[in-house]
């Protein structure tokens, strides 16, 4: 009886799922004069050179960003003629009421003026309308400035847009203070004054400033007018750090001052607020890092203005006593819980939605549902962009109008892409990585027509497929706990700013990769003698494509372990 020869099985398939981008060579010269005269590593040397910092100068101050190198706040526009009036009013004893946003942005804007002017003296009402009031400076805000007798209002985070209610307060006697960062999507209201780095013919040298930083600023120039000490102005700077990596501002130029200088701040906090929020979130003794405000702490002060009161917030933020702050804490860590059983929810759903679209011709989703509440379809709308790689924008019908919410990928400007749509928009508002719109009910299948064509004639097929910018390639043994310290000058890191991503060619799989959490895999990588494990976070399905003794390169960010500390690689890909 003859034998029968048994079929080797196939090698599972091994395929990247995004498009890499390698660097270049870095410039030898530059990175040998970096090391000179900077002192440091050959390796941080080249990163730094990689991402345009190739002159001593430069990369001194991207190294050790100062308050020194923030612009003086008379670079805004129309800052001299804000400051006069609210030193006006504060001398005067009139009631002020600062307009906030819904978002940890306007929650933080609105802390910092009222904290600031009521330090100074001055009769303020702080007020954020409930998200069923509609996005910006409406009717809601008009009725609370009447109500409340105010003689001055100040937005945070909004009003750019709101043409109209300015306008109605302004014929009424009321001066409006505008105080945002959303591209303007038509002319300018006719306010006092608009402070907007994004406004046309804004001398602001840095336009990417958050709204937080915008009242910063305009909280230092009356601080200045009054000749009153900067000393607590600046310690709101954690304010302000929170906000701008909240916001997903890009972490360069200003930004990274704030952001970096903000951390330094919150990780000492004297905000009983932020101190109460921490505790609730069980951060109290761990680092604050732009990661842990990202996911841990902006979610939980978002989570008042997208299911419960904006105000809540606020309200937390300018406690003074633990006894107000931390009932309010633990009310929004409450909330937090509730919020993400709603996204679970509209994440399901739309996720189906998706499956139903012939994404060989959707290069833009709108997705439109009613019961969707609209205090979440922004967080949903960034992971189908994450799972989907494209534009999207979701919308909560009720009634007869739909209020939206959209996210962006990197080659798509949303501003400009819903800009071109705005004839069938009730409203819309934003900027280039995220927007919100209110449309009509019987527009919204014309609107997603549109943003669709729109989508098609800007993007091109390779950019629907998510690129990974790599920034060095190194052998497996030059990772250490060394250079996991010298990329913390780095930090901190976000959109803007991202944290380093390094390639390593020819790594061996050296045991069978373990599943880890919901979706998250483990595995044992080697090279050279170096055996280093690697973690997948959404990479579960992929464990198939991970053979013991498979031959892969790997991109990664330097992690390290939370319960036990050890320097870890987290895969954002790998291909045979």
């Amino acid at each position: 009886m003859s034998a029968t020869a048994v079929p080797a099985a196939p090698r599972p398939t091994i395929r990247a799922r995004s498009r890499w981008l390698l660097p270049e060579p870095a410039d030898a010269s530059a990175v040998e004069t970096l090391c000179r005269e900077l002192k440091l590593p050959p390796l941080l040397c080249r990163l730094l050179v990689s991402r345009g910092f190739a002159d001593v100068e430069s990369a001194k101050r991207y190294l050790r960003p100062r308050l020194e190198q923030l612009h003086d706040p008379s670079t805004l526009g129309d800052m001299d003629r804000a400051v006069e009036r609210v030193v006006r009013a504060i001398r005067a004893g009139e009631m002020i009421l600062v307009h906030g946003d819904y978002d940890v942005d306007g929650i933080c804007s609105t802390t910092i003026l009222t904290r600031t002017l009521r330090r100074l003296g001055a009769r303020v009402t702080p007020f954020i309308p409930h998200r069923s009031d509609g996005y910006d400076l409406t009717a809601a805000g008009v009725r609370a400035a009447r109500d409340v007798r105010a003689k001055l209002v100040i937005t945070c985070d909004c009003g750019t847009s709101a043409l109209a209610p300015v306008e109605e307060l302004q014929s009424a006697g009321v001066d409006v203070i505008v105080t945002d960062h959303h591209l303007p999507g038509g002319p300018l209201p006719r306010a006092l004054a608009v402070l907007n780095p994004r406004k046309p013919g804004c001398t602001s040298p840095d336009k990417d400033l958050c709204a937080a930083a915008v009242a910063y600023k305009l909280a230092m120039g009356v601080t200045q007018a009054m000749a009153a000490s900067p000393n607590p102005v600046y310690n709101m700077i954690d304010l302000v750090a929170l906000a701008t990596i909240a916001d997903v501002a890009p972490l360069r130029g200003e930004n990274r001052v704030l952001a970096r200088c903000g951390l330094r701040v919150l990780n000492e906090t004297k905000n009983v607020g932020l101190a109460s929020l921490r505790r609730a979130a069980g951060l109290e003794k761990k680092l604050i890092t732009s990661g842990r405000v990202g996911f841990i702490l902006a979610p939980r002060l978002n989570a008042a203005g997208r299911v419960g009161s904006a105000l809540r917030g606020v309200e937390l933020l300018l406690a003074n006593e633990e006894s107000v702050a931390n009932p309010i804490a633990r009310e929004l860590e409450e909330l937090n819980g509730h919020r993400q059983e709603l996204d679970r929810a509209v994440l399901e759903t739309a996720r189906d939605m998706v499956r139903t679209l012939d994404l060989e011709q959707t290069y833009g989703i709108v997705l439109a549902a009613e019961g969707w509440h609209p205090g979440v379809i922004g967080i949903v709308a960034s992971r189908i962009v994450e799972e989907f790689g494209r534009p999207t924008i979701l919308i909560a019908l009720e009634g007869n109008e739909g209020k939206g919410s959209g996210r962006s990928i990197s080659p798509f400007d949303l501003h400009a892409g819903i800009s071109k749509c705005r004839d069938l928009l009730l409203r819309f508002g934003g900027h280039r990585s995220a927007a919100g719109v209110t449309v009509a009910r019987d527009r919204v299948a014309d609107f997603t027509r549109r943003f669709n064509e729109v989508a098609r004639e800007t993007l091109r097929p390779e950019d629907l497929v998510p690129e990974l910018r790599a920034d060095l390639e190194v052998e497996l043994q030059e990772v250490s706990d060394h250079l996991e310290e010298l990329f913390r000058y780095i930090e901190p890191c976000g959109i803007g700013n991202p944290a380093p991503v390094l390639v390593a060619r020819g790594v061996r799989v050296a045991a069978a990769p373990k599943t880890v959490g919901k979706d998250g895999l483990r595995v044992l990588l080697h090279q050279n003698g170096t055996q280093l494990t690697a973690i997948g976070w959404g990479m579960g399905g992929r464990a198939s494509e991970l053979a013991v003794g498979a031959t892969i390169d790997v991109a990664f960010k330097l992690d390290r372990d939370d319960w036990n500390g050890d320097l870890q690689l987290r895969l954002a890909d790998f291909r045979a």
